[in-house]
């Protein structure tokens, strides 16, 4: 048997202690961010029972409920697939050279390292 597991992430509508985001802007450094990715792709990849690891994530402005950020990891089962899945999401968050700007309801915005949050 095989399987696939993937993590979708959005835009989340509220952060702290219930400040409501308005909108997002990711700023990245993108040939570095490209090559980190890349290369956590290639070490889950080299998991056994891994066969396939994809990282992207979108810059630019976004709204509430947009698609950020997109993991997908294909291998022989479940069992390979998820701690795999996490792992890549986790560094990918961790070591990407990506940049937050999170603008709230009340008009107070503020610039956060991505994955420091």
């Amino acid at each position: 048997s095989a399987g696939v597991a993937c993590f979708l992430g959005f835009v989340k509508g509220m952060i702290g202690e219930g400040k409501r985001v308005k909108d997002l802007e990711l700023e990245a450094y993108k040939e570095r961010a490209e090559e980190i990715f890349s290369q956590i792709a290639q070490d889950i990849r080299s998991r056994p029972g891994i066969v396939e690891c994809l990282i992207h994530h979108v810059t630019g402005k976004l709204k509430l409920g947009d698609l950020i950020f997109v993991v997908m990891v294909a291998g022989r089962s479940r069992k390979d697939v998820f701690p795999a899945l996490v792992e890549a999401v986790e560094r990918a968050k961790r070591e990407a050279t990506i940049w937050k700007k999170e603008t709230l309801e009340s008009g107070e915005s503020y610039w956060v390292e991505y994955g420091k949050e």
